[in-house]
């Protein structure tokens, strides 16, 4: 892609307006806890700590509503608590210039590094270095920085009080994540019907898994339908791709085929029903067509072998999924079944003050790694912030800070989001400041009058901050403006200084990007590589069981497949970057990513269906199974490493332990099938990975006949 289609792409971006569903009350709620705070320090110590306090409160009332499934109070009293420390120590060394940037270098050096834990963190993070720049100005000495800063924690402490009191929605994010998760399995079925390879998309399955790790507080609160259900939609998956797929049974056509249609859409309509009665916590009310489609007696004189246990394991899974939306227990697993009863434990998430530490290795790690992508952010990120604050001291219009603050708040580690974001900065930057200041002038408001227009701004930015950053960034603008304005500041001495300073702290950001990138493109083959030897090790732990059945209870199965699917969004993620960016495919083309991909899709659908049929325990073992698994295993680890270094795998080692099998001991000889399928699916990824253009002949055209 070339700079010119990439800059117009992010600039599009950038300034689109997205329609997202609007949440009023929880923004009426982070406006009054504004409103309140503001209020309160007017009234007590005057503009200057009001409009110190108002940031604090404004942060945190933004911490409340970044994506996070750990309550949110403890996130408003941290970002209160962070920036309340962020500025006394700004404040106290701000006389000294030297020692101010070198803490300025620090803070923003740490807070590019604190994407590694997440970005609920890492924004928490840059917005209070951003932050801290204007903040840091408004006290007149030490005890008076104190004061703004305890001023500070008092708005977190009330953003976080408002959230405890009145709660919007408590538990919504997690019903919705878990609903979104059973309407993607009831759409997969509906595909299903007529696609029995249809894909699937494993990321509402790994919101979900997301929403259910929660902590030993929220343990003892959370709703009944929540739990237990998400570990009922990651069985029933593979067992919908069983019952459709007709390497496992179900001729293409026929009254077989056709029965498994009708067993794919009851399930399909089950799951909707579902999947709203746990988003709005309803009763469920099942379709009757759907619940007598899985009652009838057709089933078993139908379906035999594979189709039939598909079947009757989707009735009792579905069945148990409908238990649990109606906030009722599923039956209890049977004392071999480790699987169910593992799914009904509850995932535990570490507490706030546990977070510390993780979020502390998490950025260990990443500086230590070779060309991590966070730490060339870090220094991205730290060395315009320093040269965006000199030029901004140096330069004869005073608010230095806007030009470092803008930097710091549109910089992220990666491209597209660094230059759409500096793009909606400056536009609603204008919009923003041009309509503040068009009211100021015609009202001419007073300190009161200012306070209610910054938040009446800060309200509507919390309404459409999810709407796209243009809108955000205006009505940011047009709240700094009202708020310095409460302070005494006139319209004159911010206006002018704000938008040229964001035009240059902008200019800078994206300047800094295309000096010192952090691209994707060029580690395509390392995430594919990655993602390769993650199937891998998948596939051979599903076959590794047909040799050694454990029935259901088979935690490295679950494990592989929780690391494969990783491994997979991560790439998914990569290639939607590097789509966006102006650099040439270096070595992995936008074809062969595609057929790529469609290979280690292909792998892990594979051995997704022979999950769905893994042996009860005592079952016959297949010992030839052991043998595919461990020369599996080790073929897809050494062609990750072929891969990376930009040559063509070979599976001999898994075509020669394939063809030794004899076939003994193999229950309706799915693993066998399933096998070939594994080889079939690698031949088509070494296909796609080789580039090598065939042979010319001598008439002139090619060996392959074109």
């Amino acid at each position: 892609m070339t700079w010119w289609r990439a800059l117009r792409q992010t600039a599009h971006t950038g300034l689109s307006v997205e329609r997202r569903r609007l949440e009023p009350l929880v923004a009426l709620r982070g406006a009054t806890g504004l409103a309140l705070v503001i209020g309160a320090s007017l009234t007590l110590f005057g503009p200057a700590v009001a409009a110190s306090s108002a940031f604090g409160a404004y942060q945190a009332a933004i911490a409340t509503f970044q994506r996070s499934w750990r309550p949110r109070p403890e996130l408003a009293v941290a970002s209160g608590t962070s920036l309340a420390v962020s500025t006394f120590l700004g404040y106290v060394t701000g006389s000294h210039q030297p020692l101010f940037l070198a803490l300025l270098a620090l803070w923003t050096f740490l807070a590019g590094l604190s994407w590694a834990a997440g970005p609920t963190i890492g924004l928490i993070a840059t917005s209070n270095v951003a932050i801290m720049l204007v903040t840091i100005t408004l006290p007149t000495s030490i005890a008076a920085a104190a004061g703004h800063a305890a001023m500070m924690v008092v708005g977190g402490l009330v953003q976080a009080a408002l959230v405890v009191v009145f709660p919007v929605r408590r538990w919504g994010a997690h019903r919705d994540a878990l609903a979104d998760a059973l309407a993607a399995e009831a759409d997969y079925a509906r595909r299903l019907r007529h696609d029995p390879a249809a894909p699937f998309d494993p990321v509402p399955l790994m919101a979900a898994r997301d929403a259910a790790t929660i902590t030993p507080r929220q343990a003892r609160t959370r709703p009944a339908e929540l739990h237990g259900a998400r570990g009922l939609a990651e069985r029933i998956r593979p067992v919908l791709a069983s019952l459709a797929d007709p390497a496992m049974g179900v001729p293409e056509e026929g009254p077989e085929r056709a029965r498994a249609r009708e067993l794919l859409a009851a399930a399909a309509d089950i799951l909707d029903a579902a999947a709203r009665a746990i988003r709005h916590g309803t009763p469920v009310r099942l379709p009757a067509p759907a619940v007598a489609a899985f009652r009838t007696p057709d089933t078993g004189a139908i379906l035999q072998g594979p189709p039939h246990r598909a079947a009757t394991r989707l009735g009792a899974l579905l069945k148990d999924v409908v238990e649990v939306a109606g906030g009722r227990a599923a039956a209890p697993a049977a004392p071999d079944d480790r699987d169910a009863r593992a799914s009904a434990k509850n995932l535990l998430r570490p507490g706030l003050a546990a977070l510390v530490p993780a979020a502390a290795r998490a950025m260990r790690t990443e500086l230590r790694k070779r060309a991590s992508p966070v730490t060339r952010h870090a220094l991205r990120v730290t060395t315009v912030t320093a040269a965006g604050y000199a030029l901004g001291t140096h330069l004869p219009l005073g608010h230095a800070y806007w030009a470092p603050m803008a930097s710091v708040m549109v910089m992220r580690p990666d491209f597209s989001q660094t230059y759409s974001r500096a793009v909606a900065r400056f536009a609603g930057t204008l919009v923003g400041v041009a309509l503040a200041t068009g009211l100021v002038q015609l009202v001419h408001p007073g300190t009161r009058l200012s306070a209610a227009l910054a938040v009446t701004c800060a309200g509507l930015m919390y309404l459409l901050m999810r709407t796209g950053q243009f809108a955000a960034q205006a009505c940011v603008a047009a709240y700094v403006v009202f708020l310095l304005g409460m302070g005494g500041e006139e319209w004159t001495q911010t206006v002018p200084e704000r938008v040229f300073l964001t035009l240059l702290g902008g200019a800078l950001a994206m300047l800094a990007y295309a000096f010192y990138p952090a691209w994707e493109t060029p580690r395509l083959r390392t995430r594919l590589a990655d993602w390769l030897a993650a199937d891998g090790r998948y596939a051979a732990a599903v076959v590794g069981h047909y040799a050694e059945p454990a029935g259901k209870s088979c935690p490295d199965v679950r494990e592989a497949l929780l690391a494969a699917r990783d491994a997979r969004v991560a790439w998914q993620e990569a290639v939607e970057r590097a789509q966006r960016e102006p650099v040439r495919h270096r070595g992995l083309s936008r074809a062969a990513a595609q057929d790529a991909e469609l290979a280690l899709v292909q792998i892990g659908r594979v051995a997704m269906l022979m999950e769905a049929h893994l042996p009860e325990r005592g079952a016959p073992p297949v010992p030839a199974a052991a043998r595919f698994a461990d020369a599996l295993r080790t073929a897809t680890a050494q062609g990750a490493r072929a891969v990376r270094e930009r040559r063509v795998p070979d599976w001999g080692p898994v075509r020669e332990a394939l063809d030794a099998w004899d076939g003994e001991g193999v229950p309706d000889r799915v693993v066998r099938r399933g096998t070939g399928l594994l080889l079939q699916a690698l031949d088509d990824l070494s296909e796609a990975l080789d580039t090598t253009p065939p042979p010319m002949l001598v008439d002139g055209t090619d060996s392959g006949g074109r």
